[in-house]
């Protein structure tokens, strides 16, 4: 008999204590006395006998976006092929809708016959998680069209996606069959997939209007979907529009409220021409107040404004990794400079500056001793 791990679901042997992948106890251990693991189910621990509280599912209500991509027509493939045909053909196919999904930074929830579903804002929110869904439903269908090789010719997509609130269980575990979002945002992302055409990408009305600055959309008749009393309005993805983060018709969208931030963004740069010492400000918010946009409207007074500045601006991985912070150095012209760190040279750099320097010097005073000593042998 085998004992699966909680925490990674990896199977041990029977008379395992702890789990061989990730080391954690497979089982409860008694806050009291330390005894453990314990049995699954007991109320009361068997060493001490203290009272054991049952582990608590943690439960959030978020605004996610949920990704559903399905094979056209692959049932009848498949009645047509072997078995191991089959496999063939679909493992290729999961392994490049996994890597795109979560290069995206999607959580890919499970795997249904040639269906697959992900979530975008759960477990980790992003401020543009519906922009993220959209672009990896995209880059799907552009990976599966580059699968089309040999007896692959046939494979085509569709894909759904939707955005709104739904339950979601953080610590679903997936191999026992655990789902992580519950709501309607996720039968309604089914039913897009279900009715979007061949090679298309059908999305909601609030993805859409999150999006439509980003993403390239045409209109597309509403769709009456099964199970739905009112028929859904649906826009199909064309393309992307730049790269992920920007916003083309940002400027021409006036900014209501936040008076008193930007005075505070423009007070602080002020501060910074004036004096040439460095200021950091740093921006906190949840995930779609606006925090990008005060950045773009510090930009723009910038614009308007008399004195050259060169503006530098990194965007942070969804990892958390390569933060680029800024700070200001002034120049004999007046010029400001917004820099990130990464632009410092490295260590090595200025190690081998130093080095060139002091071997300039003292090639210098060796040149000049030499000078001296000739003058007075003359």
């Amino acid at each position: 008999m085998s004992v699966s791990c909680p925490a990674c679901d990896f199977l041990n042997a029977g008379d395992a204590a702890f789990c061989g992948c990730c080391g954690g106890a497979l089982g409860r251990v008694c806050p009291a006395c330390g005894a453990g693991p314990l049995a699954a189910g007991i109320s009361y621990c068997t060493t001490c006998g203290a009272e054991l509280k049952q582990p608590r599912i943690a439960v959030e209500r978020k605004i996610v976006s949920v990704l559903f991509v399905d094979l056209v027509g692959f049932t009848g493939l498949a009645e047509t092929l072997d078995p191991e045909d089959v496999r063939t053909l679909l493992d290729p196919y999961y392994a490049r809708a996994r890597a795109e999904l979560e290069r995206y930074g999607g959580t890919v929830e499970k795997f249904i016959g040639d269906a697959v579903m992900a979530l975008f804002g759960a477990p980790i929110a992003h401020e543009d998680d519906p922009e993220r869904a959209v672009r990896a439903a995209h880059a799907v269908r552009e990976a599966v069209a580059g699968l089309r090789t040999g007896e692959s010719q046939d494979l085509h997509v569709r894909v759904g996606v939707a955005t709104g609130e739904a339950v979601v269980n953080v610590g679903a575990r997936y191999a026992k069959g655990e789902a992580m979002a519950h709501g309607d945002v996720v039968n309604t992302a089914a039913r897009l997939e279900a009715g979007a055409p061949v090679d298309g990408i059908l999305v909601d009305e609030r993805t859409y209007r999150a999006t439509r600055f980003q993403i390239e959309f045409r209109p597309a008749s509403p769709l009456h979907a099964k199970g739905k009393t009112k028929a859904v309005s649906v826009w199909e993805v064309v393309a992307p529009r730049g790269h992920p983060g920007t916003d083309r018709f940002r400027d021409a969208r006036k900014l209501v409220g936040r008076a008193r931030e930007v005075e505070v963004l423009v007070g602080e740069l002020s501060e910074v021409v004036t004096s040439g010492g460095a200021r950091l400000v740093t921006l906190v918010g949840p995930p779609g107040i606006g925090k990008s946009r005060l950045v773009w409207e510090l930009f723009q007074r910038i614009e308007l404004g008399a004195e050259m500045v060169f503006w530098r601006q990194r965007r942070s991985k969804s990892s958390g990794r390569q933060v680029a912070t800024t700070r200001t150095r002034p120049s004999k012209r007046s010029t400001r400079w917004f820099e990130t760190k990464s632009s410092r040279p490295s260590s090595a750099q200025c190690k081998s500056s130093k080095t060139r320097t002091r071997g300039s010097r003292a090639a210098t005073a060796s040149k000049n001793r030499r000078q001296a000593a000739n003058a007075s042998v003359r």
